[in-house]
């Protein structure tokens, strides 16, 4: 594994150090493009953006592993879970592979150092009295006699009415349930009415955290996103111990005497997923060489963490998982110590972006509404992709993906607007020169308008760095706009013979233009930006990209990672860019697509 490089590109930077963790996606199975809208294409904009300006980025995730879902998938199929999980792991980071997210490492929840960290997080809890055993009503299937999670279970919210709410937690008004207190309960595996009998499990003691969880969220105020901090606000009115162990033989032992031994209970899936920021971030440290370089994004007053995910997901990422991290830090109402790790950073800020649903359908792989992936990247540009998650992805709001808006946003955005500047610039330039030009003497519209692409970067970074991706986007794109409207007036190709000193300051101003939206694209495009920083003569990696690395684990077995090194060129500045260096002509940018993509999709689409 390339460890060397990596760590060193996050030494010798600036002192300011930055954790960007994209949820844990489930394994069990492929992922479809909305998911990836929401935990993992903004996460990466905002990483790459980050390193860009300098930062020492830490960017850790990987593949959710346990609980029930994956047992029952499993045996759907024949295999054991653990077969299920090694062949989504790799499925999975090979879906992320291809939309290049640029993952420090991205690893998966059965490693044993997982377990190890997980385990401590939960002794440290049970230590400090913030975790508690509780005989309670277990669902189980009359059929087979096996537990049934509560996830797995589903009826009528005694809240609000919703008769699709699950066992664990009501979709419709949020609320946490007990599969017991549901109206009409049945198991969504076969529809049955399940049996309840008594069960022992740990609870983790959210109320003891009120006080401080409150006080947090109050620093958060105008800071978050408005869906996340209204969500928070009101999850916080009326919080109730929650389940942290299961009636299952899959996931972490529960690590107390009586209990690590027994086959039958293991740590909740949720509880030990969120625990995975940490475990990878040590997971990256002992890889680096320098098993203590997690700390710096976790026990530093002025690092900052950034948790990216879908709406779903936010009860655990902005309640759940910072009262463990007070719970384990001591901070709770009943006080208490750091256990071994030490005292842990909460997060900053919690990303959440709405649903993300097709051609006005909810995205549902059992019903076949869906486009995977690797599907998606096999027939199209993934920067094609990752523009349209940015300009029009559910940022604030459920968004719909439809083909004809795909298209059209491809072939008048990309391709007209960006990829015709870069095209028709440096073809000319490549043309008629054969490498940059120098500048001769610069009027007032040519200084005006390489002002007004340098403050772009101030603008679009502010945007960026407060993950408002589709601002940001957008005015990267009035500022493309504008430069493909200097180049149209000042109309370089009618100058070849009468004054070719002027042509040659007017190309030189337009390379630049092009070497700048070059650099504010990156975060968003970062395959075609690395094509038109070879287009302008430029040497070497501009964007860093992951690669997939097998590895190894003391006493364990092999698996497979996302790392990278991503120390590149890139840089979020406008760079001078160099006279003399040749051109090449250039290709394509980007592919202009046919309308009747469209109509083949949506056959496909039907045809499902």
């Amino acid at each position: 594994m390339r460890h060397e490089g990596a760590a060193s590109s996050l030494r010798g930077m600036s002192s300011r150090h930055i954790l960007t963790a994209p949820a844990w996606p489930y394994a069990n199975g492929p992922r479809h493009i909305g998911h990836v809208s929401g935990f993992a294409l903004p996460c990466d904009m905002f990483s790459r953006y980050q390193r860009m300006a300098g930062n020492k980025v830490l960017m850790v995730s990987g593949t959710d592993e346990h609980g029930t879902p994956i047992q029952v998938q499993a045996d759907k199929e024949g295999v054991s879970a653990r077969e299920l999980a090694d062949r989504y792991n790799k499925v999975i980071g090979q879906d992320l592979h291809g939309l290049g997210m640029s993952y420090d490492l991205f690893t998966r929840t059965t490693t044993r150092n997982h377990y190890g960290v997980a385990q401590e997080i939960f002794k440290g809890l049970h230590a400090n009295g913030y975790v508690f055993e509780k005989t309670t009503m277990g669902a189980i299937s009359p059929s087979t006699g096996r537990t049934l999670p509560d996830r797995y279970i589903e009826g009528t919210c005694p809240i609000c009415g919703y008769d699709s709410a699950r066992g664990d937690q009501c979709d419709n008004c949020g609320n946490q349930l007990d599969p017991i207190d549901l109206i009409n309960p049945r198991s969504r595996i076969n529809g049955e009415a399940p049996e309840f009998v008594e069960t022992e499990h740990f609870f983790l003691d959210l109320p003891a955290f009120s006080e401080t969880l409150g006080s947090w969220l109050q620093s958060k105020e105008g800071l978050w996103r408005p869906n996340v901090y209204k969500f928070t606000r009101n999850l916080l009115d009326d919080m109730q111990p929650r389940p942290i162990s299961r009636d299952l033989d899959w996931g972490v032992p529960v690590p107390l005497p009586g209990w690590i031994d027994r086959p039958d209970k293991r740590l909740y899936v949720w509880f030990d997923a969120v625990i995975g920021y940490l475990s990878a971030s040590v997971e990256w440290a002992k890889r680096s060489g320098d098993p203590d370089a997690w700390r710096a994004w976790w026990q530093n007053p002025d690092a900052e963490s950034y948790y990216f995910m879908g709406k779903d997901n936010i009860v655990f990422h902005s309640e759940i998982w910072p009262a463990m991290l007070l719970g384990y830090n001591g901070e709770g109402d009943k006080g208490g110590r750091p256990n071994s790790l030490g005292k842990l950073d909460l997060p900053n800020e919690i990303v959440s972006s709405e649903f993300l649903t097709m051609e006005g359908r909810k995205f549902s792989s059992s019903r076949q509404v869906v486009i995977y992936v690797r599907d998606f990247l096999e027939r199209y540009d993934v920067d094609a992709l990752r523009y349209y998650i940015a300009v029009a992805g559910p940022e604030n709001q459920d968004t719909d993906f439809t083909w004809s808006e795909f298209v059209r946003r491809n072939n008048d955005e990309l391709v007209a607007a960006w990829g015709n500047l870069v095209n028709r610039s440096v073809s000319f330039a490549a043309k008629n020169i054969g490498e940059i030009p120098a500048a001769g003497d610069l009027t007032d519209r040519d200084r005006a308008i390489m002002e007004r692409s340098r403050k772009a970067f101030d603008a679009v970074g502010a945007e960026l760095s407060r993950s408002r991706f589709k601002n940001a986007v957008s005015e990267t794109m009035r500022t493309i706009a504008e430069a493909n409207k200097y180049l149209s007036d000042e109309a370089p190709w009618k100058l070849r013979t009468e004054d070719p000193e002027r042509m040659k300051t007017i190309l030189h101003v337009a390379l630049q233009l092009i070497d700048d939206a070059k650099s504010l694209m990156t975060p968003f495009l970062p395959n075609s930006s690395d094509k038109v920083h070879k287009m302008l003569g430029g040497e070497g990696e501009w964007s860093g990209m992951p690669e997939i690395q097998d590895v190894d684990e003391e006493g364990g077995t092999g698996y497979q990672v996302l790392t990278g090194a991503y120390d590149t060129a890139a840089r979020w500045e406008s760079q001078p860019i160099t006279p003399g260096v040749p051109l090449a002509p250039p290709k394509p940018l980007f592919t202009k697509l046919d309308p009747s993509v469209v109509d083949e999709e949506l056959a496909r689409l039907e045809q499902t």
